[in-house]
């Protein structure tokens, strides 16, 4: 593998499907990998995300549900893994697998050990180095300050992206200000780099700030709604956005609870892609909790009301 071109469009942040043993069931991934990946406007396909609940995966499952979706999409889409690791070697060994498994891209996110004993910006570029040359493919940066913990300096930002494997950053800064800054620090590097929001929450605010498209879990079950949200807002459309926009309101009411993502989220969302009939199992693997009660029967009314049942589902 190789750095190649920065990644562009939608990608779709994947769920991972169980069987009853709690064990991947491979068939599911592959068929709903394939489903993902004939939508016009996908840019690619992110595995082992917190979407994909990653915390819940040993190193080898996530290599293996990265290998499937590869074999899964046969060269139709490229295939981004997350990286979510502690140390530096750590994340070397599950950057090196991820690559070997077929990984296109990596997702990496920031140590978590960053929380308690501080960051220094030599130890992120130290970090994405060492990264980069375990894997040598393309890096995505993962900015998610209000749950990770992590905020780069815009400055710190326009580093990164003179690092040759650095191609991509995934901006999910939620204080817009801030949002508004790292993009143009991104966009101002001078360097090949593009940026994608993940405010599943807000898409359409964050859209149209001039980003390159969107990686978000919510693209992993409204792919189609998501894609073309993209496109009006490509084309200028601003009238066709918004409509677009209020058909997928009510679904994240229900799903972000008007949060944003957390564990219980992609729960929620599992729950309704099976009622929509796009997900073979709603299971979850522990501490995630499944919905139920009033908030299970708030997720079967909006997709019933939505028109998603009714729609072609996942084949």
């Amino acid at each position: 593998m190789a750095v190649t071109e920065p990644f562009r469009g939608i990608l779709p942040a994947m769920q991972v499907p169980y069987n009853d043993d709690l064990s991947v069931d491979v068939e599911e991934l592959t068929r709903f990998s394939k489903w993902l990946a004939g939508y016009k406007g996908i840019g690619g396909l992110v595995t082992n995300g917190h979407t994909g609940e990653v915390f819940a995966l040993s190193p080898e499952e996530r290599a293996h549900v990265t290998k499937t979706t590869v074999d899964a999409v046969e060269g139709k889409v490229r295939v981004v893994s997350g990286v979510c690791a502690e140390g530096i070697n750590e994340a070397s060994e599950h950057a090196a697998m991820a690559a070997e498994a077929g990984a296109s891209g990596l997702l990496v996110m920031p140590p978590h050990y960053w929380l308690r004993f501080g960051m220094e910006p030599e130890h992120v570029i130290e970090h994405f180095t060492a990264v980069g040359k375990a894997s040598d493919i393309n890096l995505i940066v993962h900015i998610y300050p209000s749950w990770c913990k992590a905020a780069y300096a815009s400055e710190l930002l326009a580093e990164l992206a003179k690092l040759p494997w650095v191609t991509t950053f995934k901006v999910g800064t939620r204080e817009m200000s801030k949002y508004d800054q790292d993009l143009r620090a991104i966009k101002n590097s001078g360097e090949n780099v593009t940026a994608l929001t993940c405010h599943d929450e807000y898409l359409l605010t964050s859209m149209v700030q001039g980003v390159d498209g969107a990686l978000v879990g919510f693209a992993s079950f409204i792919p189609e709604l998501i894609t073309a949200l993209y496109a009006a807002v490509c084309d200028g459309d601003l009238k066709e956005a918004q409509r677009i926009q209020s058909q997928i309101n009510g679904l994240k009411e229900v799903v972000y609870a008007s949060g944003e993502p957390t564990g219980d989220a992609h729960a929620r969302m599992k729950t309704a892609m099976h009622h929509a009939g796009r997900f073979k199992s709603t299971t979850v693997r522990p501490p995630t909790r499944k919905p139920s009660g009033d908030a299970l029967q708030r997720i079967k009314d909006a997709v019933d009301a939505s028109g998603l049942i009714q729609s072609q589902a996942a084949e």
